[in-house]
Formats: structure tokens, C-alpha cells, sequence
């Protein structure tokens, strides 16, 4: 008699992917474009603290070995290191988990990079919900943390396409920046839209009649899903992408909030301090007489567990998306 032993489990809650069965992907987008970058510009150099193969600096490190830093478990001496770099006109990129770059290594980054407003581009691995290892691991507050930080410029990409047009520039702008990354098998979304990533600006992907979506970073490929789940309800969806956090390009957002249309936000981040808040504040500062609708990750410390199962507890899965809005519309 033969036993049949349990199929062993293959895919880590760490490295597990976002994307939906089936949907198309790009494998390691950052890497690759940091290496591709670093063919034409020789300033460019990878740092990291540990986590080369987790914020797929593998590949830049295999590109260009003697342009590649591993520094270790030690986020404080990442960031100062690439300072150092960007003084003696170099331009680092310097990857860890948003988690470690925001919690223990803000004062670093605050006074060594932003202050002297360097050219530290910092690579922040596993934002909000993209891990299921609970909130040692999820930077559910990463934007909140790093929006009040002066100089700062913040991007949370869609997809690879996003991620793949954002590291040139991000390596061009002044200043430091700091990139929510997608990392591993990322979804390819933007490519079937009329656009383009340009730091500091919102791209209208769609329009509708009925309901305008703001969204940023992996919620915006969530929105688009909804949009066209939402047309069979026969309720038409806008979808306003908004890559960069900060600066905000409050006038292409606001010139679609500006109507009728009811108005949601959607972020893979805590309610507090990220995109809702920067498009209520826009809205205030403006002086308009609008009520948005935020669809976003409580405020509290989140469960560990599978990502799709998390997702749709939590509210970012795409039928949790679709019935949130047809109860606003009821």
C-alpha cells in the first residue's frame, strides 16, 4: 500500500506575486531597468542590505558586479553610504524593505540625503499589503511617514511599465526620491493604455460618466479591473492614475474631481496620511465642495496570511472595489 504525501507548498507569502492567474507579467521590471540604465550612465550604482534577491537588485548586481554594494543587515549604514556616494557625484540606488526604510532608517535619510537634497534614489521593497508576513514586513504607513519629509519625492507605480519608465527619471531628478517596488512577476497593465510615466504628473487612463476612481500604485490596475466590472452594472467608470504622491499634480486630479461624478480613492496604504488624504487636502485647499470616497487599508495592524485571502479582507480585492461603490451609488 502506497501513501500519498502532501503536496509541499511552493510559493512564499514573502515573495508571492500580486498578480492575478493567467495575467500577463514582467519578470524583476526594476532590476532589469537599473541595469539597462547603468549601461549608458556609469554613475549609477546598487546598493543594498541584504536584500538583493528580494528587491531584485540581483540582477543589477549581476550586470555590473563592481558597481554593486551589499552592506549588510544594517539600513542606517545603506542610506549613509549612498549619501557619501552622491556626494562624490555618483547616483545610488538603494534597496530594502519599505518597512526598514521608513522605520529605522528615517533620520538617516532625513538628515544625510534630504536635508543636503542628494540624488539617493531609495528602493523600498513589499508596501503596504504585498507580503502576507504581518506588520513586521507590511509598510501599511510608508507614505504617511514619508509625505511631511521636505525634498522627497515620492512614486508608487502601477506595473512594470510604470517601474520600467520611472528609473531613468527618477535618476535624472534632483533630490532624493523614494520608489514603492513591485518586485518579482509584475503585472504589464499600462501598456494597453495611451500612456506614459512622467514624474509629478497624473495620467487620465479612462473616462466615465459616473464615477471618477484616484489611484495610485497597484490599486490602480484594481481600478481599472473595476471600471470594467462596474460597466455591466451599466455605471461608467474614470480612472485617474497617480503615480507620484508627491508633488501632487492637484490639477489634472482635481479638474476630473471637480464635477458632479461621485469620487473614490484607492491606495495599497493605510487610510491615514496617503493618497486619500493628499487628494482631501487638494480638495480643501482648492476650496471645493467635494465628499471623497476612500478605499484604502484600515488604520491598525493587519493579519498575516495568504495575499488574495488578505485582499479581499481588507478591501482592495476588485469585487470588494465593485460593491463598495455600487452601495455609494444606491
Amino acid at each position: 500500500m502506497t501513501s500519498t504525501k502532501p503536496k509541499r507548498l511552493t510559493t512564499s507569502a514573502m515573495i508571492a506575486s500580486f498578480a492575478d492567474p493567467g495575467q500577463r507579467t514582467t519578470s524583476a521590471p526594476f532590476g532589469h531597468a537599473l541595469a539597462s540604465l547603468a549601461e549608458a550612465d556609469d554613475r549609477i550604482v546598487g546598493l543594498t542590505a541584504d536584500l538583493g534577491k528580494y528587491t531584485d537588485m540581483h540582477v543589477f548586481a549581476e550586470a555590473h558586479p563592481d558597481r554593486f554594494f551589499q552592506m549588510g543587515m544594517a539600513e542606517q549604514l545603506l542610506i549613509g553610504a549612498a549619501a557619501g556616494m552622491a556626494e562624490v557625484g555618483l547616483v545610488p540606488f538603494a534597496s530594502t524593505y519599505s518597512v526598514f526604510a521608513a522605520r529605522r532608517a528615517y533620520d538617516f535619510l532625513c538628515l544625510d540625503v534630504a536635508e543636503p537634497n542628494l540624488n539617493v534614489n531609495i528602493v523600498g521593497g513589499l508596501p503596504g499589503l504585498t507580503t502576507g508576513y504581518g506588520p513586521s514586513h507590511q509598510a501599511t504607513e510608508d507614505v504617511a511617514i514619508f509625505r511631511g519629509m521636505p525634498n522627497l519625492t515620492i512614486v508608487d507605480p502601477c506595473d512594470a511599465v510604470d517601474i520600467e519608465q520611472a528609473v531613468p527619471q527618477l535618476a535624472a531628478a534632483e533630490g532624493p526620491t523614494y520608489l514603492r517596488l513591485l518586485r518579482g512577476k509584475v503585472p504589464t497593465v499600462l501598456d494597453e493604455y495611451d500612456y506614459s510615466f512622467r514624474l509629478g504628473k497624473a495620467a487620465v487612463l479612462r473616462g466615465g460618466a459616473d464615477v471618477v476612481f484616484v489611484s495610485s500604485g497597484l490599486m490602480t490596475m484594481r481600478a481599472l479591473q473595476a471600471a470594467e466590472a462596474l460597466a455591466k452594472h451599466r455605471v461608467d467608470v474614470a480612472v485617474v492614475h497617480a503615480p507620484t504622491i508627491k508633488p501632487f499634480d492637484a490639477d489634472t486630479v482635481l479638474s476630473e474631481v471637480d464635477t458632479d461624478r461621485l469620487v473614490v480613492t484607492l491606495e495599497n496604504h493605510t487610510v491615514v496620511g496617503g493618497l486619500f488624504e493628499t487628494v482631501a487636502s487638494a480638495v480643501v485647499t482648492r476650496g471645493l465642495n467635494k465628499r471623497i470616497v476612500p478605499i484604502a487599508l484600515p488604520d491598525a495592524f493587519l493579519d498575516a496570511g495568504a495575499l488574495p485571502t488578505l485582499h479581499e479582507r481588507y478591501g482592495l480585492a476588485t469585487d470588494r472595489i465593485v460593491t463598495k461603490v455600487l452601495d455609494e451609488l444606491r
